[in-house]
């Protein structure tokens, strides 16, 4: 386990060029004090590493060969290839990229692990969208986030969930993250920390300022912190009981059976059939519910219909012809 750990922080260090200790800590998670029994030991080991004190410094390589994949084990290789697949990627514009990394990536490694990996990628298929839904086309505002992300610039992004208004932001974009095939934008604002439905976004017009972004900013934990705080308590949730048309009923419990805890009412399959399903929030039912079409009727509550009454009547309003 040391071992793999020692290697790992050595491509930490080629691959980010400098590090500290904290941030070492944090991305393989251990404690500081192993790090830096680590770090001794690689120095020890005779690799050509040293440390910069004060502000900006940090532990890093001196320039030479880089570390050579031939040291990659069989899973290791395996895993590489799994995690390289252009469907992880879809809609960022990275897709041929990838495809052209892997390939290179397949041809310097040794002749068994190549085979190996290559046999791992052609038999495993992640697919990244809900059951139920096939993959959307990636919104057009996904292209320039992610290059305001990686320039580090601030935007203004024009935003409209679903039975709203459009408003405009100006944001610090800090990471994207993909969630069952939906794209979020990590970001901060006037209010702070904010998370945006990428699908929701109009436009993105990337400015010249820079982003101000938390020294100690971490995409992974931020998304993990904005995850708890979405999670409602149980007194905000909602039953919502609904009828589905028979020709609908597969199409229906696939896409809401995982995330609802769909629970059927009654067993008749020649009718409609009535469920009762959970949400988060009134909204959050009829934003679910609406993309399920006309093959599904809300029962109750009244809210759910209420809510669902009023984005229809936007949405109505939003594309009836003005001529």
């Amino acid at each position: 386990m040391r071992a793999e750990r020692l290697v790992a922080i050595a491509l930490l260090l080629q691959a980010h060029r400098k590090l500290t200790a904290p941030e070492l800590a944090r991305r393989l998670d251990v404690s500081e004090r192993t790090i830096r029994r680590d770090l001794d030991a690689l120095l020890l080991s005779g690799l050509p590493l040293y440390s910069e004190r004060g502000r900006g410094g940090g532990w890093a390589l001196l320039d030479g060969p880089a570390i050579n994949l031939s040291a990659l084990t069989t899973q290791e290789a395996q895993a590489l290839f799994l995690v390289t697949g252009p469907e992880l990627l879809a809609g960022l514009g990275l897709e041929q990229g990838v495809t052209s990394a892997v390939r290179k990536l397949l041809a310097a490694l040794p002749a068994n692990t190549r085979e190996q990996a290559d046999r791992t990628r052609q038999a495993i298929h992640i697919d990244p969208t809900r059951w139920g839904r096939s993959a959307q086309p990636a919104p057009a505002t996904l292209v320039p986030l992610r290059d305001a992300v990686i320039a580090g610039v601030q935007v203004d992004l024009a935003y409209a969930p679903p039975g709203a208004d459009a408003s405009v932001h100006r944001i610090h974009p800090y990471g994207l993250v993909s969630k069952s095939g939906i794209w979020y934008l990590v970001a901060g604002a006037d209010a702070g920390l904010r998370t945006f439905r990428v699908s929701w976004t109009i436009s993105a017009d990337a400015t010249t300022e820079s982003v101000e972004r938390p020294d100690d900013f971490d995409l992974v934990r931020a998304w993990e912190d904005v995850n708890r705080r979405q999670v409602p308590c149980s007194r905000n949730r909602v039953d919502v009981v609904f009828q589905v048309r028979p020709e609908d009923l597969g199409r229906v419990t696939l896409a809401l059976s995982e995330d609802t805890q769909l629970r059927p009412i009654d067993s008749d399959t020649r009718t409609a059939r009535r469920f009762t399903a959970t949400f988060s929030s009134v909204h959050e039912a009829a934003c679910e519910l609406i993309y399920l079409g006309e093959g599904v009727q809300v029962l109750e509550p009244a809210s759910v219909r209420a809510e669902l009454v009023r984005i229809g009547h936007r949405l109505i309003a939003a594309h009836t012809p003005k001529w």
